[in-house]
Protein backbone atom coordinates (compact mmCIF):
# COMPACT_ATOMS: atom_id res chain seq x y z
CA UNK A 1 0.00 0.00 0.00
CA UNK A 2 0.85 3.56 -1.02
CA UNK A 3 1.77 5.56 1.86
CA UNK A 4 1.49 9.90 1.56
CA UNK A 5 3.13 11.55 3.73
CA UNK A 6 1.04 14.84 3.47
CA UNK A 7 -1.87 12.44 4.78
CA UNK A 8 0.26 10.90 7.58
CA UNK A 9 1.54 14.29 8.33
CA UNK A 10 -2.04 15.54 8.65
CA UNK A 11 -2.81 12.65 10.51
CA UNK A 12 -0.33 13.23 12.90
CA UNK A 13 -1.85 16.90 13.71
CA UNK A 14 -5.41 15.71 14.33
CA UNK A 15 -4.33 13.02 16.63
CA UNK A 16 -2.24 15.91 18.46
CA UNK A 17 -5.51 18.16 18.78
CA UNK A 18 -7.11 15.53 20.63
CA UNK A 19 -4.20 14.37 22.84
CA UNK A 20 -3.87 18.45 23.55
CA UNK A 21 -7.90 18.28 24.56
CA UNK A 22 -7.41 15.01 26.08
CA UNK A 23 -4.21 15.87 28.66
CA UNK A 24 -6.09 19.49 29.39
CA UNK A 25 -9.06 16.88 30.53
CA UNK A 26 -7.27 14.89 32.74
CA UNK A 27 -5.18 17.72 34.15
CA UNK A 28 -9.13 19.60 34.93
CA UNK A 29 -10.18 16.40 36.69
CA UNK A 30 -6.69 16.14 38.34
CA UNK A 31 -7.70 19.69 39.42
CA UNK A 32 -10.64 18.74 40.73
CA UNK A 33 -9.89 15.46 42.92
CA UNK A 34 -7.50 18.02 44.60
CA UNK A 35 -10.13 20.56 45.20
CA UNK A 36 -12.65 17.81 47.03
CA UNK A 37 -9.90 16.57 49.30
CA UNK A 38 -9.19 20.33 50.38
CA UNK A 39 -13.04 20.27 50.89
CA UNK A 40 -13.01 17.29 52.68
CA UNK A 41 -10.52 18.33 55.18
CA UNK A 42 -10.06 20.91 58.08
CA UNK A 43 -9.18 24.31 56.65
CA UNK A 44 -6.00 24.23 59.11
CA UNK A 45 -4.55 21.13 57.81
CA UNK A 46 -4.58 22.42 54.29
CA UNK A 47 -1.19 22.54 54.31
CA UNK A 48 -0.29 19.23 54.84
CA UNK A 49 -2.46 17.61 51.97
CA UNK A 50 -0.07 15.51 49.84
CA UNK A 51 -0.62 15.03 46.48
CA UNK A 52 2.23 12.97 45.63
CA UNK A 53 0.85 9.93 46.56
CA UNK A 54 3.25 6.94 45.31
CA UNK A 55 0.70 4.04 46.25
CA UNK A 56 -1.81 5.30 43.50
CA UNK A 57 1.34 6.20 41.02
CA UNK A 58 2.31 2.78 41.11
CA UNK A 59 -1.31 1.52 40.07
CA UNK A 60 -1.45 4.22 37.15
CA UNK A 61 2.11 2.51 35.65
CA UNK A 62 1.10 -0.90 36.22
CA UNK A 63 -2.70 -0.55 34.32
CA UNK A 64 -0.26 1.73 31.33
CA UNK A 65 1.71 -1.04 30.95
CA UNK A 66 -0.74 -3.24 31.14
CA UNK A 67 -3.08 -1.59 28.44
CA UNK A 68 -0.36 -1.00 26.05
CA UNK A 69 -0.73 -3.22 22.88
CA UNK A 70 2.08 -1.29 21.01
CA UNK A 71 4.30 0.03 19.11
CA UNK A 72 5.43 2.51 21.93
CA UNK A 73 7.67 0.33 24.69
CA UNK A 74 5.86 -0.10 27.92
CA UNK A 75 8.94 2.19 29.67
CA UNK A 76 8.71 5.10 26.95
CA UNK A 77 4.70 4.98 27.46
CA UNK A 78 5.71 4.90 31.44
CA UNK A 79 7.96 7.79 31.19
CA UNK A 80 5.37 9.79 29.25
CA UNK A 81 2.69 9.32 32.19
CA UNK A 82 5.60 10.24 34.80
CA UNK A 83 5.39 13.90 32.51
CA UNK A 84 1.94 14.37 33.20
CA UNK A 85 1.52 13.03 36.65
CA UNK A 86 4.49 15.25 37.43
CA UNK A 87 2.24 17.80 35.72
CA UNK A 88 -0.80 17.32 37.76
CA UNK A 89 0.92 17.39 40.79
CA UNK A 90 2.20 20.65 39.93
CA UNK A 91 -1.32 22.36 39.32
CA UNK A 92 -2.62 20.74 42.23
CA UNK A 93 0.09 22.35 45.14
CA UNK A 94 3.19 24.06 44.58
CA UNK A 95 5.63 20.99 45.61
CA UNK A 96 9.49 21.49 46.16
CA UNK A 97 11.47 18.00 46.44
CA UNK A 98 15.22 18.51 48.54
CA UNK A 99 17.74 15.91 47.16
CA UNK A 100 21.57 15.15 47.67
CA UNK A 101 23.31 17.72 45.08
CA UNK A 102 24.20 19.42 43.04
CA UNK A 103 22.39 18.66 39.89
CA UNK A 104 24.01 15.38 37.98
CA UNK A 105 24.02 13.33 41.13
CA UNK A 106 22.32 10.04 41.36
CA UNK A 107 19.86 11.22 43.78
CA UNK A 108 19.38 13.75 41.42
CA UNK A 109 18.48 11.26 38.92
CA UNK A 110 16.64 9.21 41.43
CA UNK A 111 14.03 12.33 42.32
CA UNK A 112 13.39 13.37 38.54
CA UNK A 113 11.95 9.70 37.76
CA UNK A 114 10.15 9.51 40.95
CA UNK A 115 8.84 13.42 40.76
CA UNK A 116 9.44 14.21 37.16
CA UNK A 117 9.89 17.58 35.79
CA UNK A 118 7.41 20.29 36.86
CA UNK A 119 8.28 20.08 40.53
CA UNK A 120 10.85 22.24 41.58
CA UNK A 121 13.69 21.21 43.69
CA UNK A 122 16.18 21.95 46.08
CA UNK A 123 20.15 20.96 45.88
CA UNK A 124 21.53 19.66 49.27
CA UNK A 125 24.49 19.39 50.53
CA UNK A 126 24.48 16.91 52.51
CA UNK A 127 21.96 13.97 53.38
CA UNK A 128 21.74 15.47 57.12
CA UNK A 129 20.81 18.76 54.55
CA UNK A 130 17.99 16.87 52.91
CA UNK A 131 16.34 16.09 56.40
CA UNK A 132 16.69 18.78 57.61
CA UNK A 133 14.84 20.66 54.65
CA UNK A 134 11.57 18.31 55.35
CA UNK A 135 11.94 18.61 59.03
CA UNK A 136 11.31 22.77 59.05
CA UNK A 137 9.44 22.23 56.29
CA UNK A 138 10.89 24.19 53.66
CA UNK A 139 10.51 20.96 51.39
CA UNK A 140 7.55 18.71 51.45
CA UNK A 141 9.26 15.39 50.42
CA UNK A 142 12.76 14.74 50.09
CA UNK A 143 14.74 11.94 48.34
CA UNK A 144 17.75 9.93 50.58
CA UNK A 145 19.95 7.29 49.26
CA UNK A 146 19.65 4.09 51.76
CA UNK A 147 21.37 1.54 50.35
CA UNK A 148 23.55 0.12 47.58
CA UNK A 149 23.84 -3.61 45.98
CA UNK A 150 27.49 -3.66 46.45
CA UNK A 151 28.61 -1.22 49.10
CA UNK A 152 25.48 -1.63 51.34
CA UNK A 153 23.67 0.68 53.79
CA UNK A 154 24.19 4.28 53.27
CA UNK A 155 25.25 5.05 57.13
CA UNK A 156 24.42 8.99 57.02
CA UNK A 157 20.93 7.82 56.43
CA UNK A 158 20.64 5.12 58.94
CA UNK A 159 22.08 7.73 61.46
CA UNK A 160 19.64 10.35 60.41
CA UNK A 161 16.81 7.86 60.89
CA UNK A 162 17.40 7.85 64.70
CA UNK A 163 16.69 10.56 65.55
CA UNK A 164 14.26 12.42 62.93
CA UNK A 165 10.69 12.70 62.98
CA UNK A 166 10.08 12.09 59.33
CA UNK A 167 8.61 9.06 57.73
CA UNK A 168 9.57 6.84 54.83
CA UNK A 169 6.82 7.89 52.09
CA UNK A 170 8.18 5.35 48.98
CA UNK A 171 10.86 4.02 47.74
CA UNK A 172 12.81 3.43 44.51
CA UNK A 173 15.72 1.73 42.78
CA UNK A 174 18.11 3.28 40.57
CA UNK A 175 20.27 1.36 38.36
CA UNK A 176 24.02 3.30 38.97
CA UNK A 177 26.73 2.99 36.07
CA UNK A 178 29.95 4.93 36.82
CA UNK A 179 32.07 7.18 34.66
CA UNK A 180 35.61 8.47 34.68
CA UNK A 181 35.70 12.01 34.07
CA UNK A 182 38.38 14.45 33.17
CA UNK A 183 39.75 17.31 31.70
CA UNK A 184 43.15 15.43 31.20
CA UNK A 185 43.74 12.01 30.06
CA UNK A 186 44.02 8.91 32.48
CA UNK A 187 48.20 9.08 32.04
CA UNK A 188 48.21 12.42 34.15
CA UNK A 189 45.37 11.96 36.92
CA UNK A 190 46.75 12.33 40.40
CA UNK A 191 43.58 12.60 42.23
CA UNK A 192 39.89 11.20 42.04
CA UNK A 193 36.92 12.68 43.81
CA UNK A 194 34.13 10.73 44.77
CA UNK A 195 31.23 9.99 46.90
CA UNK A 196 32.82 7.30 49.55
CA UNK A 197 29.79 4.53 48.27
CA UNK A 198 30.90 5.15 44.77
CA UNK A 199 34.74 4.35 45.36
CA UNK A 200 33.91 1.71 47.01
CA UNK A 201 31.77 0.33 44.38
CA UNK A 202 34.97 0.87 41.13
CA UNK A 203 37.46 -1.09 43.72
CA UNK A 204 38.49 -3.15 40.73
CA UNK A 205 38.72 -0.34 37.98
CA UNK A 206 40.67 2.03 40.36
CA UNK A 207 43.09 -0.73 41.63
CA UNK A 208 44.34 -2.04 38.12
CA UNK A 209 43.78 1.68 36.46
CA UNK A 210 44.72 4.26 39.41
CA UNK A 211 46.68 2.13 41.77
CA UNK A 212 48.55 4.08 44.11
CA UNK A 213 46.18 7.74 43.00
CA UNK A 214 44.57 10.05 46.02
CA UNK A 215 41.42 9.04 46.25
CA UNK A 216 38.86 12.26 48.07
CA UNK A 217 35.94 11.39 49.02
CA UNK A 218 33.01 14.28 48.50
CA UNK A 219 29.42 14.82 49.95
CA UNK A 220 27.77 13.22 46.33
CA UNK A 221 29.09 12.10 42.80
CA UNK A 222 27.99 15.78 41.46
CA UNK A 223 30.07 17.61 43.67
CA UNK A 224 33.11 15.44 42.80
CA UNK A 225 32.32 16.64 38.98
CA UNK A 226 32.60 20.34 39.99
CA UNK A 227 35.84 19.82 42.29
CA UNK A 228 37.53 17.82 39.00
CA UNK A 229 36.36 20.38 36.19
CA UNK A 230 38.19 23.04 38.35
CA UNK A 231 41.68 21.19 39.19
CA UNK A 232 44.03 20.17 36.64
CA UNK A 233 45.41 16.59 36.45
CA UNK A 234 42.18 15.52 38.82
CA UNK A 235 39.17 13.24 37.78
CA UNK A 236 36.25 12.32 39.17
CA UNK A 237 33.69 9.00 39.48
CA UNK A 238 30.00 10.31 38.72
CA UNK A 239 26.94 9.80 36.64
CA UNK A 240 27.26 9.99 32.99
CA UNK A 241 25.33 13.15 32.68
CA UNK A 242 28.06 14.97 34.53
CA UNK A 243 29.95 15.12 31.80
CA UNK A 244 28.23 17.78 29.82
CA UNK A 245 27.49 20.06 33.07
CA UNK A 246 30.79 20.87 34.37
CA UNK A 247 32.31 20.34 30.50
CA UNK A 248 34.42 17.16 31.30
CA UNK A 249 35.66 14.24 29.27
CA UNK A 250 34.49 10.53 29.62
CA UNK A 251 38.12 8.37 29.85
CA UNK A 252 36.11 5.14 31.18
CA UNK A 253 32.36 4.54 31.25
CA UNK A 254 30.64 1.80 33.55
CA UNK A 255 34.07 1.58 36.01
CA UNK A 256 31.34 -0.15 37.94
CA UNK A 257 32.24 -3.57 39.82
CA UNK A 258 29.32 -5.04 38.93
CA UNK A 259 26.77 -4.26 36.14
CA UNK A 260 24.06 -4.91 37.97
CA UNK A 261 25.18 -2.13 40.62
CA UNK A 262 21.89 -0.70 41.73
CA UNK A 263 21.02 2.04 44.18
CA UNK A 264 17.48 1.58 46.62
CA UNK A 265 16.27 5.41 47.41
CA UNK A 266 13.93 6.54 50.26
CA UNK A 267 11.42 9.33 49.30
CA UNK A 268 10.93 11.27 53.17
CA UNK A 269 8.13 13.11 54.48
CA UNK A 270 5.97 14.06 57.26
CA UNK A 271 3.62 10.69 56.76
CA UNK A 272 3.59 7.70 54.78
CA UNK A 273 1.14 6.63 52.33
CA UNK A 274 -1.80 4.70 52.30
CA UNK A 275 -1.46 0.79 52.13
CA UNK A 276 -1.88 -0.88 48.56
CA UNK A 277 -1.54 -4.46 47.92
CA UNK A 278 1.82 -5.01 48.67
CA UNK A 279 4.08 -2.71 50.82
CA UNK A 280 7.31 -2.74 53.35
CA UNK A 281 7.60 -1.57 56.54
CA UNK A 282 10.79 -0.38 58.23
CA UNK A 283 10.78 -0.21 62.15
CA UNK A 284 13.66 0.55 64.43
CA UNK A 285 14.20 -0.63 67.95
CA UNK A 286 16.83 -0.82 70.62
CA UNK A 287 17.09 -3.66 73.14
CA UNK A 288 18.76 -4.61 76.84
CA UNK A 289 21.70 -6.27 75.98
CA UNK A 290 21.76 -7.31 79.10
CA UNK A 291 19.10 -9.68 79.02
CA UNK A 292 21.02 -12.99 76.92
CA UNK A 293 18.85 -13.77 73.40
CA UNK A 294 16.47 -10.23 73.74
CA UNK A 295 17.40 -9.18 69.57
CA UNK A 296 16.72 -12.49 69.30
CA UNK A 297 13.38 -13.36 70.88
CA UNK A 298 12.21 -9.83 68.93
CA UNK A 299 13.26 -10.61 65.78
CA UNK A 300 10.99 -14.07 66.85
CA UNK A 301 8.27 -11.78 66.59
CA UNK A 302 8.21 -11.66 62.59
CA UNK A 303 8.51 -14.97 62.89
CA UNK A 304 5.62 -15.82 64.80
CA UNK A 305 3.33 -13.56 62.72
CA UNK A 306 4.63 -15.05 59.26
CA UNK A 307 6.29 -11.53 58.36
CA UNK A 308 9.19 -11.85 55.87
CA UNK A 309 12.54 -10.19 56.62
CA UNK A 310 13.96 -8.24 53.86
CA UNK A 311 16.34 -6.22 55.79
CA UNK A 312 18.73 -6.13 58.99
CA UNK A 313 20.66 -3.63 59.86
CA UNK A 314 22.48 -1.95 63.07
CA UNK A 315 23.60 1.64 64.29
CA UNK A 316 25.03 2.89 67.34
CA UNK A 317 22.42 4.46 69.74
CA UNK A 318 25.06 7.22 70.97
CA UNK A 319 23.27 6.79 74.23
CA UNK A 320 25.59 4.98 75.53
CA UNK A 321 28.89 2.91 73.94
CA UNK A 322 28.06 -0.22 72.64
CA UNK A 323 24.55 0.13 72.48
CA UNK A 324 22.24 -0.44 69.31
CA UNK A 325 19.59 0.73 67.72
CA UNK A 326 18.80 -2.14 65.19
CA UNK A 327 16.62 -1.39 61.65
CA UNK A 328 14.39 -4.28 60.51
CA UNK A 329 12.59 -3.99 57.06
CA UNK A 330 9.45 -6.74 56.93
CA UNK A 331 7.14 -7.36 53.44
CA UNK A 332 3.98 -7.99 53.11
CA UNK A 333 2.49 -5.69 55.91
CA UNK A 334 1.43 -1.87 56.05
CA UNK A 335 2.22 0.44 59.30
CA UNK A 336 -1.50 1.05 59.55
CA UNK A 337 -2.71 -2.40 59.85
CA UNK A 338 -4.05 -4.61 62.51
CA UNK A 339 -1.52 -7.00 61.71
CA UNK A 340 1.50 -4.30 62.60
CA UNK A 341 -0.02 -2.82 65.39
CA UNK A 342 0.28 -6.27 67.59
CA UNK A 343 3.86 -6.88 66.24
CA UNK A 344 4.82 -3.70 67.62
CA UNK A 345 2.79 -4.57 70.88
CA UNK A 346 4.30 -7.81 71.22
CA UNK A 347 8.20 -6.65 70.11
CA UNK A 348 7.15 -3.69 73.19
CA UNK A 349 7.79 -7.13 75.91
CA UNK A 350 11.55 -7.87 74.51
CA UNK A 351 12.60 -4.73 72.89
CA UNK A 352 13.03 -1.06 73.64
CA UNK A 353 11.72 2.23 71.66
CA UNK A 354 9.93 0.35 68.71
CA UNK A 355 9.25 2.85 66.41
CA UNK A 356 8.04 2.57 62.71
CA UNK A 357 10.10 4.82 60.12
CA UNK A 358 7.53 4.24 57.27
CA UNK A 359 5.58 2.31 55.30
CA UNK A 360 6.05 2.10 51.11
CA UNK A 361 4.50 0.25 48.58
CA UNK A 362 7.01 -2.94 47.08
CA UNK A 363 8.69 -0.93 43.86
CA UNK A 364 11.24 -4.05 43.12
CA UNK A 365 9.55 -6.39 41.48
CA UNK A 366 7.86 -3.65 38.91
CA UNK A 367 11.06 -1.57 38.76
Amino acid sequence: MSLNLDTLRLQIDSLDHKLIALLNERAQVSLDIGAAKKQAMDPQEEDSTHVYIPGREKVVFEKVTRLNPGPLAADSLCAIYREIMSASIALQKDVMVAYLGPVGSFSHDASMKRFGDSVQYASQGTIADVFEAVERGRCQYGVVPFENSIAGSVVPTLDKFVKSKVKIRAETYLPVHHYLLSKSNIESIRRVYSHPVALAQCQTFLNSRLKGIELVPCASTSEAAQLASKEKFAAAICNRVCAEIYGLDILHADIEDQQDNTTRFFIISDAWDAPTANDKTLLMFTVDHRLPGALCDGLKVFKDHNLNLTKIDSRPSLIRPWHYVFFVECAGVHGDSEAMHTVVAELGKYCLDVKIIGSYADQLVQE
